[in-house]
């Protein structure tokens, strides 16, 4: 068993090469008024278009595609845009978006008064300051019976789409894994974390006990399996959701690679749970309560972790339901979120007042400014967000 911690690193590395998603060339029959993955790109000083590969184009801001267009047909394409990304036909801008968010855009429509070259159209996709995310370009079914309204944009917003979800599922095995690591090794600690008596008696011996070993290897496995469990359901309530702009402006990841969005998710996550017992030591300094900060600590942790064993079941109801129910999945997997980090905030709170009483102005202030203002920044961005 000695080895198990080290095959699991191992084994992460592994999966997450596996899942780096590749820019491949389908070769599809040919078809009218479809969008594919056949993405080109024009080199400088070339005249030629080559086919895009994302890991060695990534500096390319034009990403072309040439398309067979039947105008008697609408040809809709969906796709996420940011801010100011343009889209030529033949050269000719017919599209440009004024906020960043979902759109739908009729190309049969713009096609006409444009000569087609040998038959085609060539779609340019550009931006001028990063390289378009052609990898949400998809085709947009018509819902049967649908009739546009006269004067009716040509595009809209679109509230969700639906995206591959092996990479969901091969993360939920990882969880798995984790879990299942952490029960055959350290069957104590599982317990201990996982007792459903203790956790709801919130004894202080037990919070102090929990507490002794933070940077303990199997404090930090329970960790990272929540950290995933977290980003994934961050993750599908995102999905195709590119307006959350500050997630944007500090990783600007394609929607497409939903692998690399976990990944950071888990990453951001697992920093900020580790990182929380620094920022409590600096304002317990600052307040002068020096002496709650491993009661509180050890209170958010334990509440934290526990409610997390459950949030793979509610992963495993956005896998199962989310074409189906798409509005209920995401409502519930919105409040699960949600009470997990409110509940963990109210434990702490209630802890706390065991050892001193928090309608102390000095002691609530503390609180809200390591407990409340973080909760409230977290609920903005991954649930009041989009």
């Amino acid at each position: 068993m000695k080895y198990s911690f080290p095959f699991l690193i191992l084994l992460i590395v592994w999966l997450g090469a596996c899942l780096t998603p590749v820019q491949g060339q389908v070769l599809p029959l040919e078809q009218k008024n479809t969008i594919t993955n056949n993405w080109l790109v024009q080199r400088p000083g070339g005249e030629e278009l080559v086919p895009f590969v994302a890991s060695a184009h990534s500096d390319y801001n034009a990403v072309h595609q040439w398309l067979s267009i039947a105008q008697a047909q609408p040809f809709r394409v969906a796709f996420a845009a940011p801010k100011d990304l343009c889209l030529f036909l033949n050269n000719r801008l017919v599209f440009k978006a004024d906020s960043a968010a979902n759109y739908t855009l009729d190309l049969a429509q713009f096609s006409r008064g444009t000569n087609p070259v040998e038959g085609k159209y060539l779609l340019t996709v550009w931006h001028p300051a990063q390289q378009p995310n052609v990898g949400s370009f998809r085709n947009a079914p018509l819902v049967s019976g649908e009739k546009p309204e006269a004067g009716e944009r040509p595009f809209s917003v679109q509230v969700r789409e639906y995206v591959n979800q092996n990479a969901f599922i091969v993360f939920m095995l990882l969880i798995g894994l984790i879990y299942g690591l952490l029960r055959a090794n350290y069957l104590s600690d599982f317990h201990d974390q996982f007792d459903p008596n203790r956790f709801l008696r919130s004894n202080h011996q037990d919070n102090l006990t929990a507490g002794k070993a933070l940077g303990s290897v199997s404090n930090m496995l329970f960790v990272l399996a929540f950290s995933l469990s977290l980003a994934l359901l961050i993750a599908a309530i995102h999905t195709n959701v590119q307006h959350v702009r500050l997630f944007n402006r500090l990783f600007p990841v394609s929607e497409a690679d939903i692998t690399t969005k976990i990944l950071f998710y888990t990453l951001l996550i697992f920093t900020v749970v580790m990182l929380k017992y620094v920022l409590l030591k600096l304002m317990a300094f600052v307040f002068g309560l020096e002496r709650l900060v491993q009661l509180q600590y050890s209170e958010f942790l334990r509440s934290l972790l526990f409610m997390g064993l459950f949030l793979p079941l509610v992963m495993l109801l956005y896998l199962s339901l989310n074409t189906i129910m798409p509005e209920a999945v995401l409502l519930i997997s919105t409040l699960s979120v949600s009470l997990v980090l409110v509940i963990t905030i109210l434990r702490v709170f209630y802890a706390v007042n065991k050892k001193a009483s928090v309608i102390d102005l000095h002691l609530f202030s503390y609180l809200c400014a390591t407990e409340v203002i973080p909760l409230a920044i977290m609920l903005e961005l991954i649930v009041f967000n989009f």
